[in-house]
């Protein structure tokens, strides 16, 4: 894992600054500390700059980057992991190719020869990269077909600038920071904005399962090269249950088998979960390695799940490391959490995350296995299941087991009154029969979220995109084709974990204690097998990865294999507002003045919202969204906007750092 950073002039004219890549690594340094690395080019045509900021993860001595090919014409920065490099190697040998080291990184310089853009095709990984080809003169990009790595860009001053995380370009020094408010809209709706928007103006992500390519002219092309892809309804599928899950179980032992690859300790995240449980219990049954697994305890037992934890640490005899997670830790450690995430969030589950991977840095763990895809590819979410339990409704209005299967979804709605159970009736009756509606599965969702929109600022509410839910989404040409729960399950892949899992909650909350996550369930070959699965195979009635169970059945105790599945969620208003009275720094980023300095929302409304939280003592889900939304976008205002303090630029006297001048040569 690392973190890369570069810089590439697109009118051939000024020359390339190496101080501004040694800032831009400079403010990566928590995502790679071990190493870094500069490479600078410049010729009458191209001037070009590249940095890594490197965690030592495989072939410790001889993988400092950048990297080249043989003859020093093909240079690559790299951030992620090449789980399959051990296969491409004698591969590439075979067809000539001469490797110097035993990293991974070289795979990919080599494939790039060998195939050109088409080298991603090959790849089994998470994965962000940039090659400079010196010859033709092209910068090639790309992103692993999920978006595990992230990989942000700008174009200023005839310049394209991008890097891992957004403070690293405005560590360039080129570009200032303006909050947009399209993706404000969208963060307030959706969770996160949609690609390839970021929170900021002109500011962009690469989309997963993208690559970019600019040419020497300084013409940029950037295109897909995977996406999600379901089968159309119509299609038969030649596999039976048991057959299916013996052929997951297959694909999900040896996706683990080359996580484990690495020249450090390799620990696991055990949640309590059915999706950690199963990857950690995979390392147990099928390797050799004594596993150390980590984990997050709440004092608020609304959120524990620690004796779960416990109970699969203890089946599977691992060494078991806790932390406990308290209301006031979570608001310790926001404004840290937000200045990772680069974006304003709608709850608080990065926080706890952010405290576990501290944990791991702790106890000099580099690498972690985590469960994370599992329920996004294998229909685990409750979304899916109300998408199910509303279409039977629209089918079936008089069925006289409709009031019951809210009570099957949700067990402890008995338990709170008839009000709420009323209040939940009329949630899910919103849109009942517009199933043909494309997001029939998150509509009610978006809508209820979105009504944190009422906070905004008149001039930021005139100035947010006024388009309905489904037009601001590209849906794909044989969307229509495919089952409901592939169309609820495509929004969940693109959206939610993409843009808000792997990115605000996943890789940035590793990231900020240099601690890589490895992902057995996003391995390309079992997300293609899981999304060709009969929709009845994931989704069982209402039992949630259904296969996964009958795959994993053997490894898990009862308890946690027969568990309902439970949301990962943290607690809110309770963590910034102990008492009734906000913490210290919340007081001030919600107070009048600074509401109103920032501009986004609307300062009578916000104090409305404080006065509540005094009277009463808590807040509803809707408002409490509403206040993690709020408390992290004045956060980044702050951060990155009113007072952008990067960390300092790398330096040589004291920092390891390769550096590669090819400025004197001239390229023939």
């Amino acid at each position: 894992m690392c973190g890369i950073a570069g810089t590439l002039n697109l009118n051939h004219n000024p020359p390339v600054e190496d101080g501004r890549i040694r800032a831009m690594l400079g403010a990566l340094r928590h995502r790679g500390p071990d190493e870094f690395g500069t490479y600078v080019f410049q010729d009458e045509i191209s001037g070009v700059g590249l940095g890594s900021a490197r965690l030592s993860i495989i072939d410790l001595g001889g993988g400092q980057q950048p990297i080249s090919n043989e003859d020093g014409t093909v240079w690559i920065v790299f951030n992620g992991e090449i789980y399959n490099y051990v296969e491409l190697q004698p591969m590439l040998e075979k067809a000539g190719h001469q490797f110097r080291t035993q990293c991974d990184t070289e795979a990919i310089v080599h494939l790039y020869e060998e195939y050109g853009v088409d080298c991603v095709q090959h790849l089994n990984g998470q994965f962000a990269f940039a090659i400079w080809d010196e010859r033709k003169h092209i910068l090639f990009m790309a992103r692993d077909r999920v978006g595990i790595r992230p990989l942000h860009y700008t174009l200023q001053d005839n310049a394209l600038i991008f890097a891992s995380e957004i403070k690293a370009i405005l560590a360039d020094g080129r570009t200032e920071a303006e909050l947009d408010p399209v993706s404000l809209n969208q963060i307030f709706t959706f969770w996160s904005p949609l690609q390839p928007r970021t929170a900021f103006c002109g500011i962009r992500t690469l989309p997963p399962g993208h690559f970019m390519l600019v040419d020497p002219d300084g013409d940029i092309r950037i295109e897909p090269y995977w996406k999600p892809q379901f089968p159309d309804t119509a299609e038969p599928y030649p596999y039976t249950l048991d057959e299916a899950a013996q052929q997951l179980r297959d694909l999900l032992v040896d996706a683990t088998q080359i996580r484990l690859r690495a020249d450090v300790p390799v620990g696991a995240y055990l949640s309590g979960g059915l999706d950690s449980s199963a990857t950690s219990a995979l390392v147990h049954h099928y390797t050799d390695n004594r596993l150390e697994t980590f984990s997050i305890a709440f004092s608020d037992e609304a959120f524990d799940e620690s004796a779960f934890q416990w109970q699969m640490a203890e089946h599977l005899g691992t060494r078991h490391n806790l932390i406990t997670c308290t209301h006031e830790d979570i608001g310790r450690v926001f404004p840290d959490v937000i200045w990772h995430t680069e974006t304003p969030i709608m709850r608080t589950s990065p926080a706890p995350l952010f405290l576990l991977s501290e944990l791991v840095h702790d106890h000099n763990f580099k690498v972690v296995l985590t469960g994370e895809g599992a329920d996004e590819f294998l229909g685990g979410y409750n979304i899916f299941k109300e998408a199910k339990i509303r279409r039977f409704w629209a089918r079936q209005p008089e069925s006289e087991i409709r009031p019951s299967l809210l009570s099957k979804l949700y067990p402890y709605i008995g338990g709170l009154g008839q009000g709420n159970d009323a209040y939940l009736r009329k949630f899910f009756g919103q849109g009942l029969t517009d199933t043909a509606a494309p997001d029939y599965s998150h509509a009610i969702r978006w809508r209820n979220t979105s009504r944190s929109r009422r906070l905004f600022s008149p001039e930021l509410q005139a100035a947010a995109s006024p388009l309905p839910f489904a037009a601001q989404i590209p849906w794909p040409d044989d969307f229509d084709h495919w089952s409901s729960l592939a169309q609820a399950q495509y929004l969940e892949i693109t959206i939610f974990l993409a843009e808000y899992l792997l990115n605000s909650q996943g890789d940035r909350m590793g990231m900020a204690h240099s601690v890589e996550g490895r992902f057995p369930f996003l391995d390309h070959r079992v997300v293609e097998f899981a999304a060709q699965l009969p929709p009845h195979y994931k989704l069982r009635g209402l039992d949630e990865k259904h296969i996964l169970k009958r795959a994993v059945r053997d490894l898990l105790p009862d308890a946690i294999w027969n568990r309902p599945k439970r949301p990962y969620r943290a607690p809110i208003h309770k963590s910034f507002f102990p008492d009734g009275q906000p913490v210290e720094w919340a007081a001030d980023l919600l107070s009048p003045a600074k509401i109103e300095a920032a501009g986004q929302f609307n300062p009578r409304a916000v104090s409305q919202m404080m006065k509540k939280i005094a009277r009463y003592g808590r807040l509803g889900e809707t408002d409490d969204m509403a206040l993690a939304g709020i408390l992290s976008t004045q956060l980044v205002h702050e951060q990155f906007i009113a007072h952008f303090h990067p960390a300092p630029p790398i330096d040589e006297l004291t920092d390891n750092i390769k550096v590669v001048d090819r400025r004197q040569l001239t390229v023939i």
